[in-house]
């Protein structure tokens, strides 16, 4: 079973989607799951993961109706309002929908880059964990000393890194990302999505510039709390499915081959209970 752990679809009619401008001419236009069966098909992904791209339980209800009527669709990773203030008792409802595997709060677009450490966060984060819901964490390297204290914090929360946090491989910055990455990933049983690199790196880029962090996750978290997503169609802003599936494949080649499966799906099976 080959999962692609992160992807999203959207309709800009709905208008929830506020980081979306028409500069984005790549990926500025409807995308619908009938869209992405194509290059499943071809990079041989059996099921999927869909994720919230906009903070509005509105498009969390309306993923999980699209996901209904997807054949591929595993599991859905939502939002909800943490600062709300009926936190607890939203969750609990919104969990009670089986397609619903975790919830991500957008925090790379939060102000306070400790918010997660706030007395809302964290008494949503333990309804997730009362719940079953997992916790896509969508941070940024400026994030991860924060993230490793929440991850100390909820033991018995599931926590997955969005987009290995998200490296300026543009810059070549890595050091400091991968010091930090160490020290989250030895703080607890935190997962990661080899995810969203490419997003991050240079318009030109090649394999050599990304390939690096490739191996820099592996070598961090082992493929056993590793799974491969594609961020389509973010990814359509600098390369494409095809392009980011190839890059990982050839990554992973030197892995023995139950290490590849667990990479390429039975990670996030696992991880997120997924139904198969």
């Amino acid at each position: 079973m080959r999962i692609d752990a992160h992807h999203h679809v959207w309709r800009l009619a709905r208008g929830d989607y506020g980081w979306l401008t028409p500069e984005m001419t790549a990926i500025y236009r409807d995308f619908p799951p009938e869209d992405l069966a194509p290059a499943l098909a071809t990079a041989r992904i059996d099921r999927t993961v869909l994720v919230q791209a906009a903070p509005s339980e509105a498009e969390t209800r309306w993923l999980l109706e699209t996901a209904a009527q997807t054949s591929f669709v595993a599991g859905v990773v939502g939002w909800v309002d943490f600062d709300g203030g009926d936190a607890t008792r939203r969750i609990e409802e919104c969990a009670r929908d089986t397609r619903l595997v975790g919830l991500r709060p957008m925090i790379q677009d939060i102000g306070a880059d400790d918010w997660m450490l706030g007395d809302a966060a964290t008494e949503a984060a333990r309804a997730m964990a009362e719940a079953g819901l997992r916790f896509d964490a969508l941070v940024k390297p400026r994030h991860l000393p924060h993230l490793r204290r929440f991850v100390a914090r909820h033991r018995d929360l599931r926590i997955v890194i969005d987009h290995g946090a998200k490296p300026d491989i543009a810059t070549g910055a890595f050091d400091d990302w991968l010091a930090m990455m160490r020290a989250v990933a030895a703080e607890g049983d935190v997962h990661c999505k080899l995810s969203g690199l490419i997003t991050e790196a240079a318009a030109d880029w090649t394999d050599a510039d990304v390939t690096p962090y490739i191996e820099a996750l592996i070598d961090v978290f082992g493929p056993y709390r590793l799974m491969w997503g594609s961020d389509w169609p973010v990814l359509n802003l600098k390369g494409d499915y095809a392009r980011w599936a190839g890059l990982c494949a050839r990554a992973t080649a030197r892995l023995k081959a139950d290490e590849q499966a667990a990479i390429w799906g039975e990670t996030a099976v696992a991880f997120y209970g997924l139904a198969t």
